[in-house]
């Protein structure tokens, strides 16, 4: 059967592809739902899942959005972040995430080939997490009003009944997990702005987390809570649980799980890489008893191989979290103030 003809002129997106015509008509069908396939033309998803009759089962709903540059890089791009932050923002709370929204604010002149990769990249996302991009938009701004795409996606799961994960159910004697190694997305969008002339071997670690979750959540009843640490990296989502909770969280330096390269950049530029962003790292609380079934649970799927007891809850001290150093000192880890690096999902 011969393939349809594209209907797109010229190979950028232009005001007229913003403006409620044709042209608009042209570009939603022919870049968007003919690869996201929504079931209908609507305005709206109309939305059905068994999951829901059981009784204690609940909605979760998360949105956020994604501004990286540079919008492609080792190991992903901005399409593929928007699927798998939304995805992990789902799962670390307990839920099945199921369906995704997606809006893009598109700059004139953006390259209507670069959108078709992010688009195929995102439904291959969908598509390995197990949801679907079921609705949503397309704006087109004048050039220099946006920096060549956004996009902004939220998402809708099911919390299973008897699921409670929350950072204030964590006691003294937990020990924290983080499912493999930590840094390398910040450390990658650093090299590949090019700014410094810096060059590594490295990959964003962006994935989607949620087949990791549902398998640690089925290995241990007991499961405290968990969080995706993104913007901020390992130490401000420590800090966060550990405040929310009312403990303090000691870390073992000794312990952490940091490839070689985003050491030594952090090194050479003065980062700390407990403050680099992950898009595809969490960290989560279990009693102590359960450790041994929580990392063989991670490390059980390919997104947590690198599965590591990093340190554990204690007695709330001075200060949320601090950090026992490989010479035997101890430091304070604290939150960070503003950002190493902006703009990095």
């Amino acid at each position: 059967m011969a393939s349809k003809p594209c209907r797109l002129r010229g190979d950028r997106v232009t005001l007229a592809h913003g403006g409620g015509g044709r042209a608009m008509r042209d570009l939603i069908e022919e870049v968007f739902t003919a690869v996201f396939k929504p079931d209908s033309g609507e305005d709206q998803a109309r939305l059905m899942t068994s999951a829901l009759q059981v009784p204690g089962a609940r909605l979760a709903f998360t949105t956020d959005s994604y501004v990286v540059t540079p919008v492609e890089f080792p190991g992903g791009d901005i399409g593929k972040i928007a699927v798998c932050g939304t995805v992990n923002d789902l799962a670390v709370g307990g839920a099945v995430p199921l369906w995704l929204s997606a809006s893009f604010i598109i700059e004139e002149g953006c390259e209507i080939a670069l959108l078709r990769r992010l688009v195929a990249s995102m439904a291959r996302e969908a598509e390995a997490a197990g949801v679907r991009i079921v609705t949503g938009d397309t704006k087109v701004v004048e050039k220099g009003s946006c920096d060549t795409v956004f996009i902004t996606t939220s998402g809708v799961g099911v919390i299973p009944p008897g699921c409670d994960l929350h950072a204030e159910n964590i006691r003294p004697g937990d020990v924290a997990i983080v499912n493999g190694v930590l840094g390398d997305h910040g450390a990658t969008i650093l090299a590949a702005r090019g700014d410094l002339a810096l060059s590594a071997p490295l990959e964003s670690d962006c994935r989607a987390l949620g087949h990791l979750m549902q398998a640690v959540a089925g290995a241990c009843p007991s499961l405290r809570a968990a969080r995706d640490a993104t913007r901020g990296g390992l130490a401000s989502a420590l800090n966060e649980m550990a405040e929310a909770a009312g403990v303090s969280v000691e870390l073992d330096e000794a312990a952490l799980p940091l490839r070689p390269e985003v050491k030594g950049m952090c090194e050479i530029l003065g980062l700390d890489p407990l403050y680099l962003a992950n898009e595809g790292a969490l960290v989560l609380f279990v009693p102590e008893e359960e450790a041994e079934a929580a990392l063989a649970a991670m490390r059980s799927d390919t997104a947590g191989q690198g599965a590591a007891v990093v340190g554990r809850a204690v007695d709330k001290g001075a200060v949320p979290v601090t950090m026992r150093s490989a010479f035997g000192g101890t430091r304070i880890v604290d939150m960070l103030v503003g950002e190493q690096l902006p703009r990095i999902c």
